[in-house]
């Protein structure tokens, strides 16, 4: 599937379902990647009117805004960016939003006290054994959303899966508006934040859904070098379907 392709499958997915913020998370991405960057942060903004606690979206709107010479826009929204992240301690995208004001020239908000501060010993992420901060909610309202908001850190999920997530949707070219697709993207979530299928059908009553074998073999690949995820060019699926 061609970069055109994945536009128009993202841009379904938003028309079937205009309350879906990582399906405007996503075509924003794709934007970005085609160079529609006016488009790319209208993506973006909608992703964080839908959640305005996902602070990377304001920090990819406000480089598309930058892309696309819309440098009062992106003042303002990064402005209101660094506002969010610096609540929700989300540190990685509050200094990356920090280096893209001082590069517009523009005052960086003194930070406040980041909300819901998880004392000393307190929430621990799951997935990484490490102290982090706890969601203010949940990531999606369903039981599986509920068990990450109480197991995996924020930072875990919007810095780690996130992207994670968008990567696996390009490398396996997946339109989440298939029911197979939307499975195979489910499973690489569950496999990335440690939710077994024990712990699934606890939380739901039934199993996962299955996936077939290709893509169940790319998400391993991928996830059996987490180090080189950042280096497939899209071109897994070509790897897999050689044999390689």
């Amino acid at each position: 599937m061609d970069l055109n392709e994945r536009i128009a499958r993202f841009e379904a997915l938003v028309e079937q379902d205009p309350e879906n913020d990582m399906a405007y998370f996503s075509l924003g991405g794709a934007y970005n990647q085609n160079a529609q960057f006016d488009k790319a942060a209208a993506a973006y903004i909608r992703c964080t009117e839908l959640n305005p606690s996902m602070s990377k979206a304001y920090q990819l709107a406000g480089t598309a805004l930058m892309a696309a010479q819309d440098v009062e826009r992106a003042k303002e929204v990064l402005t209101e960016g660094y506002t969010v992240a610096a609540a929700r301690g989300d540190l990685m995208p509050q200094k990356g939003i920090a280096e893209l004001l001082q590069k517009l020239g523009a005052p960086v908000p003194e930070a406040k006290k980041p909300e819901s501060q998880a004392p000393v010993g307190g929430f621990i992420c799951r997935k990484t054994g490490r102290p982090g901060r706890k969601m203010v909610r949940p990531p999606y309202n369903t039981p599986v959303g509920r068990w990450i908001q109480e197991n995996i850190a924020q930072e875990t999920f919007y810095d780690g899966w996130l992207p994670t997530g968008t990567k696996i949707i390009n490398e396996l070219r997946l339109d989440l508006a298939r029911d197979p697709d939307a499975a195979a993207y489910d499973h690489a979530m569950r496999a990335y934040l440690g939710i077994d299928t024990k712990t699934y059908r606890d939380l739901t009553g039934c199993d996962p859904k299955p996936i077939d074998p290709q893509s169940r073999d790319m998400i391993e690949r991928m996830f059996g070098n987490p180090d080189d995820i950042a280096a497939y060019k899209g071109g897994l699926r070509e790897i897999v379907e050689r044999g390689e």
